[in-house]
């Protein structure tokens, strides 16, 4: 357990607060709903979907938030401009915390923002992402947005290591001109979360939990990442589970992947992180406990370098 002589900068999003020094405020946990295949969608490109179910798993989430501390994000995919606004929409309405507008879709992304533009409640959103391959009619309509938070991607696929991942940030890299913290602060974003992108094991998943520590010690922001990538792209495991299940053991292979999904979350909470974009919303009643154990477990070690857990941390409320 450590102490970051930078000092951390502290965000506050929808009331939820995610930053600080290791062991001061308990780690965001962001449960994403509406993504590819999820069973809750029954038209993805419309966003058309059972609302009763979509409430429940995001009244879940909340629930785990009550329960432990940990501040609850929503993260909303959608594939296409019209699903994503419709989605986010619904959300908003159910839910009072922060919101992450995602997509692979940059005209979605767009769509989106400018709904909460319009509809009020740009102040709930957090953006994602600003990062190497942003556009310009993406970035000015970030530009015209009321959005103030937005995630900031440190990835450049040219240097997958923790110096490259510092230039993404401060200079562009080996990939564009401009640092993503510039583009950031050009577009009114005054609240960053810097996501260190976690790439496949072999291709750059070591550096960036590595990166993790780097950019709180160079510049204080809060950091996190999707660090659940490592294992969904792990072809080991993927062809591990697929045996199991051919061999008829199929509840043992949906649980190695649980198993590693919270592992992989952990290892981000452990390296520093201030926010984790965990994966399905569905899983929110087995990562929440977890991470709150972990989070537990660094404030009680952090107390001796003099640092005090919020009242809300799951030091205190679960002991």
């Amino acid at each position: 357990m450590f102490k970051f002589d930078k000092e951390q900068f502290v965000y506050e999003v929808a009331g939820r607060k995610c930053g600080g020094q290791p062991g001061e405020y308990p780690t965001a946990l962001s449960g994403t709903i509406f993504y590819a295949r999820h069973k809750i969608v029954e038209d993805e490109r419309k966003g058309i979907f059972d609302k009763a179910a979509a409430e429940d798993l995001i009244n879940k989430q909340a629930e785990m938030e009550d329960v432990t501390g940990n501040p609850a994000w929503v993260q909303v995919f959608g594939g296409t401009p019209e699903a994503l606004t419709k989605y986010v929409d619904f959300v908003v309405e159910v839910w009072d915390g922060p919101v992450l507008l995602d997509s692979t879709s940059a005209e979605a992304r767009m769509a989106a923002a400018k709904r909460a533009t319009e509809a009020g409640y740009a102040d709930q959103c957090i953006y994602n992402s600003i990062n190497v391959s942003i556009e310009e009619p993406e970035y000015q309509t970030l530009v015209e947005s009321d959005i103030s938070a937005s995630i900031v991607l440190c990835f450049d696929p040219m240097d997958p290591t923790v110096e490259g991942k510092i230039n993404v940030l401060t200079n562009g890299g080996k990939t564009t001109d401009k640092g993503m913290l510039e583009l950031a602060e050009k577009a009114g974003i005054d609240k960053l979360f810097i996501d260190t992108a976690v790439t496949p094991l072999g291709n750059g998943a070591g550096p960036a939990v590595r990166a993790s520590f780097a950019v709180k010690a160079l510049f204080g922001y809060p950091v996190g990442s999707g660090i659940h990538n490592i294992p969904s792209a792990w072809d080991w495991l993927r062809e591990f589970r697929k045996k199991l299940r051919e061999e008829g053991h199929r509840e043992l292979a949906k649980e190695i992947r649980a198993v590693c999904d919270v592992g992989a979350t952990l290892m981000q909470v452990c390296a520093a992180g201030d926010f984790v974009l965990y994966g399905p919303i569905d899983d929110a009643q087995v990562v929440f406990p977890a991470v709150a154990m972990i989070d537990a477990t660094i404030a009680e070690a952090a107390k001796e370098l003099g640092i005090e857990p919020v009242d809300f941390h799951p030091f205190k409320k679960l002991l």
